[in-house]
């Protein structure tokens, strides 16, 4: 889905009045045919660069929120800041008995604080609706470089983290009444992936491990759980700006250009100036602040996601996101494409693999020796597919 723009947006509401930022109507998104009812988010990473325009989209149409902030590093007293000041968001002064905006801290690498963090919005909304995950870390380096440390760090935020918010929340969906669910949804998932999670990037190995393990988690999840009606998507958004208008926290401590990534200095072997290591490294010097896909506009098409009818088990946003991982797709089609022959019965001499078979022993064509020798078809892989008409058997 193309969301670049040109020029940063005003404000958050703004792009809610965008004709053009639409859902696909087959997903029935929210509009007069599906009134948007107020729902309730709990917003891990809510300081991220998506996770706060996340929390502003949904404060703009009027929902509640459960805004998640990191409690390494961000504080309750500034993230009360976070929301702009508006008859919908609170003030700094204003109770958060009479707020739609609870901002909370947790780590999601111990279960503890995440467990924390549901009991306490459920305490103070009543109910919980939809779950986003925008949290996450990553080391720019070459994967020979990278220690453990910080790979075991990544899984613990980018995997782990994910499964903790899952598994602490999981009974409350699946136990929830039709009187109690939104629409009828027993519960709604919105994780934030990456094209890393569908296709490697060098200088991300151990990053591209934490998003692939993270969408076969949810992929498989869906399985064991549309049966309670829960529903979930993986976000994968390409090349975000940060183009929201600054809050007073922001003005005082704006995020770094790329978020949590932090650049690991490459070792001899990898430093050259074209060494494929640096790929990722060259290309966040290279962008710099010229991220083409707007955080607002994918925000607000979020946003949509959490109240459409019929969710999709992907949305890529942005068309680097959408170019990348369809081009990845298409090498991965013609590669099976070109290989099937070695595991699937042809219809035709040519289809085969042709093998010099010798009485007792079986041998390739380069192979060399004595006695007696015919050519025999190698149809398939799978056991019981060949039926070559030599003496000999394939031990």
């Amino acid at each position: 889905m193309d969301i670049e723009v040109e020029a940063a947006l005003d404000s958050p509401s703004s792009a809610s009045f965008n004709s053009k930022l639409q859902l696909p109507l087959s997903c029935d998104p929210p509009g007069p045919q599906n009134p948007a009812k107020q729902r309730v988010w709990v917003v891990f990473g809510a300081t991220g660069h998506m996770g706060r325009s996340v929390v502003k989209a949904a404060l703009a149409h009027s929902d509640l929120v459960t805004a998640v902030g990191r409690s390494l590093t961000d504080t309750l007293s500034n993230m009360q800041l976070l929301p702009p000041a508006s008859p919908n968001t609170s003030s700094t002064n204003a109770s958060l008995d009479q707020s739609p905006f609870l901002p909370l801290l947790c780590d999601v690498r111990i279960r503890s604080t995440v467990d924390a963090v549901f009991k306490k919005s459920l305490e103070h909304w009543g109910r919980m609706d939809i779950i986003a995950n925008c949290s996450g870390y990553g080391v720019i380096g070459a994967c020979e470089d990278q220690d453990d440390y910080e790979i075991r760090n990544q899984f613990e935020t980018n995997f782990w983290g994910t499964l903790n918010i899952i598994q602490l929340s999981l009974p409350y969906f699946r136990e929830r009444t039709d009187a109690d669910s939104e629409g009828g949804c027993g519960g709604r998932y919105l994780i934030f992936s990456s094209t890393s999670g569908s296709l490697g990037v060098p200088g991300l190995g151990p990053f591209c491990a934490t998003k692939y393990a993270v969408e076969g988690l949810i992929e498989s999840m869906l399985y064991e759980t549309d049966a309670f009606n829960i529903r979930a998507t993986l976000v994968e958004p390409g090349h975000v700006r940060d183009d929201e208008p600054l809050s007073p926290l922001e003005k005082t401590s704006p995020l770094p250009t790329f978020g949590h990534f932090f650049i690991k200095p490459a070792s001899a072997p990898y430093a050259s100036s074209t060494s494929p290591a640096g790929h990722a490294k060259r290309m966040v010097q290279w962008l710099g602040e010229r991220q083409p896909t707007s955080a607002v506009k994918a925000a607000e098409l979020v946003w949509q996601l959490g109240h459409c009818s019929f969710p999709p088990l992907r949305l890529l946003l942005g068309s680097f996101a959408v170019e990348s991982v369809r081009d990845r797709l298409r090498c991965v089609t013609e590669e099976i494409e070109d290989w099937r022959f070695l595991s699937f019965k042809g219809d035709g001499e040519a289809d085969g693999v042709v093998v010099r078979e010798r009485r007792g022993s079986t041998k390739t064509e380069e192979g060399e020796g004595d006695g007696e020798e015919e050519d025999v078809k190698m149809e398939g892989v799978e056991d019981g597919e060949g039926d070559g008409d030599g003496e000999g058997e394939e031990s």
